[in-house]
């Protein structure tokens, strides 16, 4: 079974109807917000909000520059089932007197921002201002991940998880999990305290190579990220070498798992397809390609595998009167490489060269189906400035930021209160030799890249304590490419 047979339901063609209704007498854009582990999702809706609601530096997004912006507000949510999005908690961790980014997402969240605005034709202008809805939709870039397990097997999956965990990079954190498939037998009697060791020992594996070696592929996503399915046995399963010959009948730990793994699909993963990503207008996929690079061939091969199954994962084409049949389509996809702020402006053009590279073949197939991609390297909020430093005579082109405590540059360990002047290495002119085996990333001496992480920036407050909008960079950018064309 495939993806459009969920959008092609007789009901959902209705309810896409209803939405393109609803969408002419108040045209809203879904816009979805994900991204691969640490990648800053959190930190780039708050800044999108913040900036918009405060008349940010936006030259390059076209209706802020043409001056045709007559005001934005934050209106309540359409979707009462879904969380708010916590902007205003976001907003204070960054600019409190701790300046420390906000927590990563764990579960979905929503919030609705209205654009009222002067449209750009003559006889629009004349029936007074025009209001666009944008419902932000902000969701963990694993449960995305998971929607490819709707067209596989139990088996079929199984033999994958396996071979991912095989591969040298993942050995050590799959050293327990594979020696407890050593020890079962999948023919064998269904035992809960055998599923239950199964599930643990593959979600530590899953966690211990997504930390440790940017496992960025794993899946069910929801084993590291359960939510309200903790402790239920549709998150209670592991793959199992997939047995020779005929399948173990009922009553076996493998007809157990299998069944396990059809549930997770029916109640995890289809409820988010039904629910809330076929009802996305556009995407924006934001990579720490940066920490990507400090970590080595072997992290970047596991971004370029995610990047690809993200794209597979879309149902793109022009939006169109069949989608009364089809259901809606994500037309604009959008991939960021976030905080290009820890590199110097020189190596900008690079970062998103490299990205566009990871993602050349995939976005091509998108492409072909009607939608639109687009690459961009961007800092949601900008926590370095730029200066130039003199090495041996020769100039040496640095960020400037605080590095947040503990952090160590060259041996030297900051205590997160102390500004630092680093440079953080030439990024390739050749995007292909980033995604080379033999590719590491280096420093100014020619040692190990580190990456460093900074705090985010102290702003100077006005005279009645009110915040200027957060610095960034080509945030203005993504905007334009994401929502530019529905403020016409």
């Amino acid at each position: 079974m495939s993806l459009t047979d969920f959008t092609g339901k007789p009901t959902d063609a209705l309810r896409n109807a209803g939405a393109l209704a609803s969408d002419l007498i108040r045209p809203t854009v879904r816009l979805g917000v994900t991204g691969l582990a640490r990648a800053g999702k959190t930190v780039f809706i708050t800044s999108i909000v913040h900036n918009l609601l405060h008349g940010g530096r936006l030259p390059f997004f076209d209706p802020m520059a043409q001056g045709r912006i007559v005001r934005v507000y934050l209106e309540p949510q359409p979707d009462d089932d879904v969380p708010r999005f916590a902007y205003e908690d976001h907003l204070a961790a960054m600019t409190g007197a701790d300046r420390d980014w906000p927590e990563s997402t764990r579960h979905i969240s929503e919030l609705r921002l209205t654009i009222e605005y002067e449209p750009e034709a003559f006889w629009r202008r004349q029936l007074g201002p025009a209001r666009l809805h944008i419902d932000i939709v902000d969701y963990p870039g694993e449960w995305l991940l998971d929607l490819a397990l709707l067209d596989m097997s139990y088996e079929t999956w199984s033999r994958l998880a396996l071979e991912m965990a095989e591969r040298p990079e993942r050995a050590q954190a799959a050293a327990p999990f594979r020696r407890f498939l050593r020890e079962v037998d999948p023919s064998g009697a269904q035992e809960e305290a055998q599923a239950r060791e199964g599930a643990q020992l593959f979600t530590d594996y899953l966690r211990a190579s997504r930390d440790a070696a940017l496992g960025l592929v794993a899946t069910p996503g929801r084993f590291l990220l359960p939510g309200q399915f903790e402790g239920t046995p549709a998150v209670t399963f592991c793959p199992l070498p997939p047995p020779e010959g005929q399948k173990p009948g009922r009553g076996t730990l493998w007809a157990m798992m299998d069944r396990r793994f059809e549930s997770y699909k029916s109640a995890v993963v289809r409820p988010f397809f039904r629910d809330h990503f076929a009802r996305l207008d556009r995407q924006i996929v934001l990579v720490d390609v940066l920490s990507a690079l400090a970590n080595g061939a072997q992290a970047m091969a596991e971004v370029e595998r995610a990047l690809a199954r993200i794209l597979e994962c879309f149902n793109p084409g022009a939006k169109s009167w069949l989608e009364l049949v089809l259901g809606r389509r994500i037309d604009r996809v959008l991939f960021a490489a976030t905080k290009a702020d820890h590199v110097h402006s020189e190596s900008h053009d690079r970062l998103e060269a490299i990205l566009r590279h990871m993602v050349r073949a995939a976005s091509g197939r998108a492409e072909g189906a009607g939608a639109d991609v687009d690459a961009v390297a961007l800092a949601a909020v900008r926590a370095t400035r730029e200066a130039e430093v003199r090495q041996g005579g020769e100039p040496l082109p640095t960020v400037v930021g605080c590095p947040r405590a503990g952090e160590q540059v060259g041996g030297e360990s900051f205590d997160g209160t102390r500004e630092a002047a680093i440079f953080p290495g030439d990024l390739p002119a050749d995007p292909a030799a980033a995604l080379a085996p033999d590719f590491t990333l280096t420093d100014a001496s020619g040692g190990e890249f580190a990456f460093v992480r900074f705090r985010p920036p102290k702003l100077q407050r006005g005279a009645l304590g009110e915040l200027p909008p957060l610095p960034h960079i080509r945030l203005d950018r993504a905007l334009n490419f994401l929502i530019g064309d529905r403020i016409a």
